[in-house]
């Protein structure tokens, strides 16, 4: 009787296993776009944030004290060097160059009737007509008026410096601040305000970078045949600013400080951009672009292709039946609009790049297979 019901079992079981193989085989497959990565030569680039500050900056104050007379720029102007600025009031520096002037023509008229003296008092001592004491105190004479002609001389320079310091003119080229005096206000020698002047171009960009990637660049640095502290190797750099609409400036590393800073643990470092158009700001902030290595060969992927397993990073590989396997990935840098891989794939693998949420254990792909630019289209700057 056992025999009975174990054959409507068997049956039915078969029934099921047959079932379940027509659904898997008729279940549909998981559209994917694959494509291999770009495999192209690329330089490393860090990125940091930093300031650009002006290669001179100069605070203008008086060498001289009085009241100021007159004010000869526009606020915000560009200057040049040797333009006039400001003038102080020039009628007590003026009187003081006359009398200076006059004690030097005294002076002179003294040391002339000194010498004519001397000579004639020596002439007569050789003769026997005047006693030397008489000769010595001609001498003495003499030597006082000569004394005499210098310090007016000295007085008459200084007469004529302080006449000099009363126009205030700039002493590099630049862009002006407002004036921070106005006319008719006492001017305290070496210590009021007058105002500032920034260079522009060029304009030097600072930022701070860390011990491991400051001895990566010492490296680069001296394959170049220079050091970091010494021109910097002539890493080149870009930065971009906070508008969007301006291309990255380029410039190179042209200097660094000469020891890490023990706080932070960081080193101050110097890069230098021509700015011809002024467009670069003293203060303004931006975001620098540092070539990190030199030029090897790179596999790229794009960021989309690039999927996570707990805490590692996996790309999918699709064989050539349509199944998929992960492999787990080291990423790279961010450059020319994709992601650098630096282990994990040999270049030749065909990796989904588009559609990685369909993705489940046991589905068959459908791929798509595509070319990858070598520069991504939304890649900014090149990178």
């Amino acid at each position: 009787m056992t025999r009975y019901w174990l054959v409507p079992a068997i049956l039915l079981f078969s029934t099921t296993l047959a079932t379940s193989s027509l659904q898997a085989q008729e279940q549909p497959k998981a559209a994917v776009t694959v494509a291999k990565p770009v495999v192209r030569d690329v330089v490393d680039s860090d990125e940091f944030i930093g300031r650009f500050e002006p290669v001179d900056e100069v605070t203008l104050r008086a060498r001289v004290g009085g009241y100021l007379d007159q004010i000869d720029f526009k606020d915000g102007a560009m200057v040049k060097k040797g333009d006039q600025l400001f003038v102080i009031d020039q009628r007590p520096f003026q009187t003081a160059l006359d009398i200076a002037t006059s004690s030097q023509e005294v002076a002179k008229s003294t040391l002339t009737f000194a010498e004519s003296e001397f000579t004639r008092t020596e002439s007569l001592v050789q003769k026997g007509t005047l006693a030397v004491s008489v000769l010595d105190d001609r001498r003495r004479e003499l030597r006082s008026a000569q004394a005499n002609i210098r310090g007016a001389e000295a007085s008459l320079a200084r007469a004529k410096l302080d006449m000099e310091y009363t126009v205030i003119k700039a002493p590099l080229s630049g862009r002006i601040d407002r004036r921070l005096i106005s006319v008719g206000n006492l001017v305290q020698a070496d210590q009021t305000a007058l105002t500032t002047i920034v260079s522009l171009d060029p304009i030097d960009f600072y930022f701070d970078v860390d011990e491991r990637r400051l001895l990566n660049y010492a490296r680069v640095a001296r394959e170049h045949g220079s050091d970091l502290q010494e021109g910097g190797g002539s890493l080149e750099v870009s930065v971009t600013i906070a508008d969007s609409t301006e291309k990255p400036f380029k410039g190179k590393l042209d200097f660094a400080e000469n020891r890490v800073d023990q706080e932070t643990g960081t080193m101050r470092v110097r890069a230098r951009f021509d700015n011809p158009d002024f467009v670069l700001q003293p203060g303004l902030f931006g975001r620098v672009q540092v070539n990190a290595s030199n030029t090897y060969q790179g596999i790229l992927v794009p960021d989309d292709a690039i999927g996570s397993d707990q805490d590692q990073r996996v790309v999918y590989v699709v064989a050539d039946d349509g199944t998929f396997s992960t492999k787990q990935v080291r990423l790279g840098p961010r450059l020319y609009g994709y992601r650098v891989i630096r282990e994990g794939l040999t270049g030749t693998e065909t990796i989904v790049v588009n559609g990685l949420t369909r993705l489940r254990p046991g589905v068959v792909l459908d791929p798509k297979l595509v070319t990858l630019p070598p520069e991504a289209a939304t890649s900014e700057n090149g990178q």
